[in-house]
C-alpha cells in the first residue's frame, strides 16, 4: 500500500473573511485553516492484482497473438502471391502490395522469408526437452532469412542466439554473430560421409529436381563436393546435404535390384498411366510390402521385362 499525505489551505483573499475562503491544496502535510492543522491520509491501492484463470488463459492467447503477429502477416502474404488472389484488381503481386499495404514487394518478400525461418525453426528445433523461446519480431530473423542458409543450419542459428542471449530471445545482433559461426564451420568432403554403392533418400533438392525430394537413390560416383546418384528415371549430380543415409543392408541390397527392375519397365514405349503411377509410388518407398512386390511383378511379366 502506497500512503500519500495531501494538505487543503485555507487561502483568504484582501476583504474577504477567512469563513468564505476555498480550500486550496498544496504539497505540505497539514490541512490549514485559520492556523488550524489538520493532517489527511489519502491512501493508493497497489495496482498489482491476481488474475484468474480465465484470465490468465486470454493473456498468454493474446500474448501469442502479438508474438506471432509479424508470422502470420508473413503466412498471409505467401498465400496471397501463391493463389494469386490479388488477380482480380492487380496485374501482379508486387503492385497489389503497393496498393494494398502501402509495402514494397522488398519488405513483402521479407516478410514472407521471415515467417518461412519461423517454420523451420519450430520445425529443427532439438526434441531434447529443452523451451527454446520463439522469434517475436521479424527484424530478429530478417538476417536469417537473407543468409541464404538451409533450414535446418536457420534453426541451429535460432538455438545458438537463444544459447548467447541467456536463453532469452536474442537481438539482431547476437543473431549475425551466430550466423558467422555457422558460415565457419568447417566443410566436410563428400568420401568422408558416404561411399559409392550406399543408398539414401533425397531431400531439399530445388529447381527441376524438386520433384524427386522423397525418392531414394544410389550413389555411383563421388568428388570432393558431389555425388552422382541414380535414380528411377535418370543420373543426378548432388551434394551431400541432399543425402539421408539409408543404413540397413538389406534395403541397400533389395533397393539395387528394385532400380534395375523399375527401369526395365520404365523404358516401354506407351507405358500406361496407371503402370506410371505405381512406379512413382515405389520410388519412394525403401522396403516394399508384399503387394507391393506383386504389383511390380505383374508389370514385369505384364509388359515382357522379366
Amino acid at each position: 500500500m502506497i500512503s500519500q499525505k495531501l494538505v487543503a489551505t485555507k487561502s483568504t483573499p484582501p476583504g474577504e473573511s477567512s469563513e468564505s475562503a476555498p480550500l486550496v491544496f498544496n504539497k505540505s502535510a497539514s490541512l490549514v485553516e485559520e492556523n488550524t492543522s489538520i493532517t489527511v491520509e489519502v491512501t493508493q491501492a497497489d495496482t498489482l492484482e491476481p488474475l484468474n484463470p480465465d484470465e490468465q488463459r486470454d493473456r498468454a492467447r493474446l500474448e501469442l497473438r502479438v508474438e506471432r503477429a509479424f508470422y502470420l502477416a508473413g503466412r498471409a502474404l505467401a498465400q496471397l502471391r501463391d493463389r494469386r488472389l490479388y488477380r482480380s484488381t492487380h496485374k501482379t503481386f508486387e503492385a497489389y502490395c503497393r496498393d494494398r499495404f502501402n509495402c514494397s514487394s522488398d519488405a513483402a518478400y521479407l516478410k514472407i522469408a521471415a515467417a518461412e525461418v519461423y517454420d523451420n525453426i519450430q520445425k529443427f528445433l532439438p526434441t531434447n526437452g529443452r523451451q527454446i523461446p520463439m522469434p517475436t519480431k521479424e527484424r530478429q530473423v530478417r538476417d536469417i532469412a537473407k543468409a541464404d542458409l538451409e533450414p535446418e543450419v536457420q534453426a541451429e542459428v535460432w538455438v545458438r542466439s537463444v544459447d548467447e542471449a541467456g536463453g532469452n530471445v536474442p537481438s539482431s545482433r547476437v543473431v549475425k554473430g551466430a550466423i558467422e559461426q555457422c558460415k565457419e564451420k568447417p566443410l566436410l568432403l563428400v568420401q568422408d560421409e558416404c561411399q559409392v554403392g550406399d543408398v539414401f533418400n533425397l531431400v531439399r533438392l530445388k529447381g527441376q529436381e524438386k520433384k524427386y525430394n522423397g525418392c531414394w537413390a544410389i550413389a555411383t560416383e563421388l568428388t570432393d563436393s558431389t555425388v552422382t546418384v541414380e535414380v528411377h528415371d535418370t543420373t543426378l549430380i548432388v551434394e551431400s546435404e541432399n543425402l539421408e543415409r539409408i543404413d540397413s543392408p538389406n534395403v541397400r541390397q533389395q533397393l539395387s535390384q528394385i532400380l534395375q527392375r523399375i527401369r526395365r519397365i520404365a523404358k516401354v514405349d506407351s507405358l500406361d498411366r496407371g503402370a506410371a503411377n505405381v512406379l512413382k509410388d515405389l520410388v519412394r518407398q525403401t522396403n516394399l510390402t508384399p503387394v507391393e512386390e506383386g504389383l511390380l511383378s505383374w508389370l514385369e511379366k505384364y509388359y515382357g521385362v522379366v
